[in-house]
């Protein structure tokens, strides 16, 4: 079998003939040792850490780094002038404080993002072919801005559809530029798929939420060909990890990223475990984060991929606090085949789910939802109606 092309990538980086698993935490030690030592000499943030380890074992000993301490120390944290920043990224919607979580990149940084997608999807897209991308583009060197360069770096063409166009524009896309491949959320594509079944598309990476089970297998069915699940996070600068034509688990950049995982109290936990997803960035030369509590839910494979990586492996990624998350809810709602999108509110009566499909439609036998009576309002779905969701799915 094809080895991943994420390994390829991590030797052509490190200039390396080949990876073991030994180099790869040698490489991790010195990287993190060279990041204490940037630490120690700004007096930032993590100035107090110890100047080096000895081994990576002794990395659970250092502190956890949580959102609530970006909120706050964000600034604390930039290793650079402001004069080489290239980008922040911001994030107001959550916390306890309701100060923005900041994030900062250097060229570099954003360089080697684009690089890392270059690599992802080089295992789906083509040269001399179209990349539909439904992704934010929010100027210079936004997130779909960076997925447009990988593109054009493997000699393909980007479509620049966006997020927030009505499903008459998209559609339109997908008649005239006759794309290949996607890249963008799960539910957009099976939105797509099921207003448009005879297309161009033949591929796609998906990445930005869950996918259920149920809604994977209807759209690798409707592609004729298996997703590329991805994930990353504004932390990990975008970039984390990436399935491999095993298809077995998402690689992650374990060259750029330290990863761990622990269960609530902390404590690490071994292969095959789930708990929490802990990054430290080794190579980000902006804003490194040290052991930094994602909130993301995963596990690492216990058994090595077939595919011959020795890079680790991530399960499925949802956030620790389910509380409103609609993986659940999507699962049973696009199981019935007409449904389209929907949204759903909380309101003093319970739960309202308002969307549309393609014809009239039964819903299955859900009244009640985590102890809420629901209410269904569906109408015929329009070319001037857009998604109902330009991110994560979540109740409103």
């Amino acid at each position: 079998m094809k080895q991943a092309a994420l390994d390829a990538w991590v030797r052509k980086q490190e200039g390396l003939s080949c990876v073991t698993r030994q180099d790869l935490e040698t490489l991790q030690l010195k990287k993190l040792n060279q990041l204490l030592k940037r630490e120690k000499e700004r007096g930032g943030f993590y100035g107090n850490l110890p100047f080096r380890l000895d081994s990576l074992e002794e990395v659970k000993e250092l502190p956890f780094t949580t959102e609530e301490d970006l909120r706050r120390e964000g600034n604390r944290m930039v290793l650079l002038s402001q004069s080489l920043i290239e980008r922040v990224r911001t994030e107001t919607t959550s916390g306890t404080t309701g100060t923005a979580k900041r994030i900062y990149y250097s060229e570099e940084d954003q360089n080697r993002t684009v690089s890392f997608f270059a690599a992802g999807l080089s295992e789906l897209v083509h040269k001399g072919e179209k990349t539909m991308i439904c992704m934010p583009f929010s100027g210079a060197r936004g997130l779909g801005e960076l997925i447009s360069e990988a593109v054009c770096q493997l000699e393909a063409t980007p479509v620049k559809a966006g997020i927030g166009r009505t499903y008459g524009e998209l559609l339109d896309i997908l008649e005239e530029e006759k794309p290949e491949t996607f890249v963008g959320m799960p539910i957009p594509l099976l939105s797509l798929l099921r207003l448009k079944p005879k297309n161009s598309l033949q591929r796609a990476l998906i990445s930005a939420d869950v996918c259920p089970k149920g809604i994977q297998k209807e759209i690798e069915m409707r592609l004729g060909s298996r997703l590329y699940p991805h994930y990353g996070s504004r932390e990990m600068g975008l970039a984390g990890a990436v399935t491999c034509p095993a298809f077995q688990g998402m690689h992650l950049r374990e060259n750029d990223i330290l990863a761990e995982i622990v269960d609530q109290a902390g404590n690490p936990l071994p292969a095959g475990c789930w708990g929490e997803l802990v990054i430290t960035t080794l190579q980000a030369e902006a804003m490194p984060l040290i052991r930094y509590r994602t909130g993301d839910y995963t596990r690492f494979y216990a058994e090595p991929c077939p595919c011959g990586s020795v890079l680790h492996r991530l399960d499925q990624v949802s956030r620790m606090e389910q509380g409103q998350s609609l993986a659940e809810l999507d699962e049973k709602l696009f199981s019935v085949s007409g449904v389209i999108d929907y949204q759903t509110t909380l309101t003093k009566k319970g739960i309202l789910v308002e969307g549309y499909g393609t014809a009239p439609l039964e819903m299955p036998g859900i009244s009640n939802w985590r102890g809420y009576p629901v209410e269904y309002r569906w109408r015929l779905v329009k070319k001037e109606d857009k998604l109902c969701y330009l991110g994560k799915r979540r109740i409103l």
